[in-house]
């Protein structure tokens, strides 16, 4: 049995922790200055002079985003080499240009700057941007068609809202309507509709990776596009998976709430590469297109509604799911027409893949709960059935909006 402490040694203990603490505080700082002692003592003495052969440094140089108006070509660049590099000529198919940059002189590493260009593009046409650097490194960027970059206009933004609402809004509130049709589904159907929703999920998930890394091979390197896809969607369903799980397992009017979040991660991204292509002319959007896309989404509506055929929620619940995952299809292409980057594109699409990955494990252990069986209901004819429809439906309606 522990004796009690007197006042004697309990004065003592409070005079050594404040000793004790600046101990601690020494053994911190320590090896943070021998870090920086390090650091200076590499910079001044400079030990890798010995290894210079006199090769230039490494260069590399990214085109980010391009602008074509009336006073000619605007293409925002980022320098990712080893050093601060200097761009000393443009040409312009094969022709050199007079050229202005913002701001002037070197481009430091992971810096932009503005290249201005009084080129006299013509609309239709492909043209290619040939950046010369001092160290005589050249970088391309072609330029598939010359269109007019759109401008923040009232006209423009309400005219993208209509087509983002008809590709991203209408397909999604149209799956939900059939929320009353399917109200009186028995078990057999619910697995069904619960394994549909694992399907269309399942192909999403592999469609937005895949997009992602695409579009990450196209940023600049410093940003360590495969790498940065992984984080991002490991830390989307991490987080996402935390706050489901803090009231338990979700179900209902929750779990249909995080599939319609999942599934408008995924729309937005989608909304930045295709208002991206727009405004780049290196996409037509048809009357075809259109409804291609439209029917693409329309099950996304239906695996929404699967979780809630159980309850009765109010007619503003279907309208505020419908928007949280097709609204963000309209903001994407608001972005990704006027201020887009492959590397932005690329990160929404990883956190969307994250989020759709948490919504497929809780949906899968939704269908085990619900059904009573376990595991075991994941092998039964209509779950398999319901994957195979997801997956196909989604894959062959695919076809209509690859371009």
């Amino acid at each position: 049995m522990n004796e009690p402490l007197t006042p004697g040694e309990l004065n003592a203990r409070a005079v050594d922790a404040p000793v004790a603490g600046r101990f601690v505080l020494l053994w911190i700082l320590m090896p943070l200055a021998v870090l920086a002692a390090a650091i200076w003592w590499l910079i001044a003495a400079n030990p890798l002079a010995a290894f210079d052969n006199g090769a230039p440094p490494v260069e590399n140089l990214t085109v980010e985003r391009t602008i074509l108006d009336q006073s000619g070509l605007r293409l925002l660049v980022r320098a990712g080499g080893s050093e601060q590099m200097v761009i000393a000529q443009v040409q312009v198919d094969a022709a050199y240009w007079e050229f202005t940059q913002e701001p002037a002189g070197p481009i430091e590493r992971g810096d932009t700057a503005w290249v201005n260009l009084p080129f006299p593009w013509i609309v239709g046409e492909a043209h290619r941007v040939t950046f010369v650097t001092n160290t005589g490194a050249t970088f391309e960027h072609p330029i598939p068609v010359a269109v007019p970059t759109p401008v923040a206009t009232s006209g423009n933004l309400m005219s993208q809202a209509v087509i983002g609402a008809f590709v991203g809004i209408l397909p999604v509130a149209v799956g939900l309507m059939f929320f009353p049709a399917l109200r009186g589904a028995g078990p057999a159907t619910m697995n069904f509709l619960l394994a549909m929703t694992i399907g269309l999920l399942g192909f999403l998930l592999v469609d937005a990776l895949v997009e992602s890394l695409e579009l990450a091979a196209q940023s600049a390197a410093i940003f360590q596009g495969p790498v940065m896809v992984a984080l991002a969607a490991a830390a989307s369903f991490l987080l996402l998976m935390g706050v489901s799980h803090r009231g338990g397992r979700p179900a209902g009017l929750a779990l249909a709430t995080y599939i319609a979040l999942g599934i408008g991660l995924h729309n937005f991204g989608e909304g930045l590469a295709i208002g991206a292509a727009f405004a780049a002319g290196a996409a037509g959007l048809g009357t075809f297109l259109v409804m291609g896309f439209t029917l693409h989404n329309i099950t996304e509506g239906i695996g929404i509604a699967a979780p809630i055929l159980k309850v009765r929620p109010p007619l503003w619940t279907f309208a505020g799911l419908a928007l949280l995952a097709g609204g963000p299809a309209v903001i994407g292409m608001w972005i990704g027409s006027l201020a887009y980057a492959p590397q932005w594109s690329a990160l929404a699409l990883a956190v969307g893949a994250g989020a759709i990955l948490q919504v497929v494990i809780e949906v899968g252990l939704y269908l085990m709960r619900s059904s009573g069986r376990g595991s075991s209901a994941l092998f039964s004819p209509p779950v398999l059935g319901g994957l195979a429809l997801g997956v196909g439906f989604m894959y062959a309606t695919a076809m209509l909006v690859k371009i």
